[in-house]
Formats: C-alpha cells, structure tokens, sequence
C-alpha cells in the first residue's frame, strides 16, 4: 500500500473499523482529513496515518493527566 495512496469513504471507514455514516459525519465535521473529488469525500492514505498517530498522541496525554 503506497503513502500516497488515494482512499474512498468506504476504504477510510474499513480501515478505522467504524461504520461509513461515523466517518462521513467525522469529514463533514473537519474531524478526519479528506477532500471532495466530484462531489465524494476521498483521502490520502499518509494523512489518515498522521490523523491516526495524532489521536494515539493526545489520547495518551488525556491519560497522564
């Protein structure tokens, strides 16, 4: 899988293990990185890693304090 792969709501929904109406309304909301090609919501693989290592970081430091 390429860092500069290209993924769809259902691909982006897959890989967090949630359903596909949490992660639409997560983008819609700007809580998850993603962008519109022709009126669908898609996503750059390196930016959902980066989201994913920055929910991992602040979960931590809401648990130390």
């Amino acid at each position: 899988m390429s860092q500069d792969e290209v993924l769809t709501l259902k691909e982006v929904a897959a890989l967090l293990k949630i359903a596909e109406r949490t992660a639409y309304m997560m983008v819609q909301r700007g809580d998850l990185p993603g962008f519109k090609v022709g009126g669908q919501w898609r996503f750059k693989r390196n930016d959902i890693d980066a989201w994913m290592e920055a929910q991992k970081r602040s979960d931590h430091q809401g648990r130390e304090e």
